[in-house]
């Protein structure tokens, strides 16, 4: 429910300003109106919704500024990660994000951006682990939750699955050499891909 909200929002679907009326999401979801709370209370934390006390929470989308703050707080986090985990994974770790890239790359040659978005996240939360970290994973998670939308509807754009798994190979490869700069490097501009490829996709939406 929070993903397809989100998508709606993103998309489009849902304009700014629009009204969620927590009985009838409830309705269209067939949940009660608990788990729809907790999905307006996600999006708000994404800047998706703006919660009003006692009143209808409102459809809202970040200022740009606010998301460009984001994806460059994401893509600081997500080197920091990618570096730690090129120095600390285990081998079996290597092995394992290896499996998950190799995963990813079918799903590319089938064509399936939803299956391939959570894989993704999979992908991602293994080098977040791979830092031996908590608190650093920990930190870059809750960030990400926060951008979720906004990197799931890029996979929308033409070509973008492939490019996405290309930018991880260069990740990987430097992450099993144990190359942690070039590991940073390589997410550091993965994530301002990732955020190119949203802002196209807005602009094109826009445009419709």
């Amino acid at each position: 429910m929070r993903l397809q909200l989100a998508d709606d929002i993103v998309s489009g679907l849902l304009a700014p300003g629009q009204p969620l009326d927590e009985q009838e999401l409830a309705r269209r979801f067939g949940v009660s109106r608990t788990p729809v709370r907790e999905a307006i209370r996600q999006l708000a934390a994404s800047g998706l919704v703006e919660v009003r006390p006692h009143r209808s929470a409102l459809v809202a989308l970040p200022a740009p500024r606010q998301l460009h703050d984001m994806f460059e707080a994401m893509a600081e986090l997500e080197a920091l990660c990618a570096g730690l985990s090129a120095r600390n994974m285990t081998a079996a770790e290597r092995r394992g994000l290896e499996q998950l890239h190799q995963e990813l790359r079918a799903l590319v040659h089938r064509g399936d951006p939803l299956r391939y978005h959570e894989r993704n996240e999979a992908f991602h939360g293994a080098i977040y682990a791979g830092t031996h970290n908590g608190y650093l994973a920990e930190m870059t998670l809750m960030t990400r939750r926060r951008v979720a939308p906004f990197r799931r509807a890029q996979f929308r754009t033409t070509g973008r699955l492939g490019g996405s798994w290309q930018e991880h190979d260069v990740i990987v490869q430097a992450i099993l050499r144990g190359d942690r700069l070039g590991a940073a490097e390589a997410m550091h501009a993965h994530i301002g891909l990732v955020r190119d490829a949203f802002s196209s996709y807005a602009e094109a939406r826009a445009a419709d």
